[in-house]
């Protein structure tokens, strides 16, 4: 009889397989947060370093939750608008290698993110995805964006990463069809771009009338 693999694993190892990466990600996004709360409520010093330390790392981290469709902390739109603010937003204006870092940093980190969800589906099959406990589609959306991928083919990547509701949901798709990684990686990275830089866009107009 063959035995199940999560018994053969032992729960420590499952739990870090399924659930390391959120682990990691949660303490550095607990780092950006006290930062962000030292800065606005105490010793603005002592967070600025802080803030410096492992605000782009912090970021980094959870853009790859993001990416992996993991993020059930914080809303993702949200995530630039707020590093811009705190980290790129002057006492003249903005410093603009700051706000290409922080894009370069969220691209950086979604794109690991979906490619490592994309080579999971690749791997696993959608099925595989399905039963994992940490991820949070459900069947009918699944077919939803599956039918979209299979509409718009490879367009559907950086489309869907450039919409609102769509981000990330056309991965598994991509991945489930057998899509080369060669071509999805330049695609995800392309749509996920389009998108922060209308965010920082959007963000830095709104805080100027602030």
């Amino acid at each position: 009889m063959a035995t199940d693999a999560t018994d053969v694993r032992g729960p420590v190892r499952t739990f870090a397989e399924d659930y390391g990466l959120l682990v990691v990600a949660g303490l550095f996004a607990v780092l950006g947060v006290a930062g962000i709360a030292l800065y606005v409520f105490g010793d603005t010093a002592y967070a600025q370093r802080l803030l410096e330390r492992y605000g782009l790392l912090a970021l980094f981290f959870v853009f790859v939750l993001e990416g992996a469709m993991l993020l059930y902390f914080a809303p993702s739109e949200g995530l630039v608008p707020a590093a811009v603010a705190v980290l790129a937003r002057t006492a003249g204006g903005y410093d603009f290698p700051a706000v290409a870092a922080i894009l370069l940093v969220a691209v950086l980190g979604a794109t690991a993110g979906q490619t490592a969800l994309f080579l999971l589906a690749k791997r696993g099959g959608r099925e595989w995805l399905l039963d994992r406990p940490w991820f949070r589609v459900d069947e009918a959306q699944m077919d939803r964006f599956g039918a979209m991928f299979d509409r718009f083919g490879l367009l559907a990547v950086p489309l869907s990463n450039t919409l609102l509701f769509t981000r990330g949901m056309l991965t598994v798709p991509a991945g489930v069809a057998g899509m080369e990684t060669k071509r999805f990686v330049p695609l995800s990275a392309l749509g996920t771009l389009s998108f922060e830089i209308l965010l920082a866009a959007a963000a830095m107009g709104v805080l100027e009338l602030l």
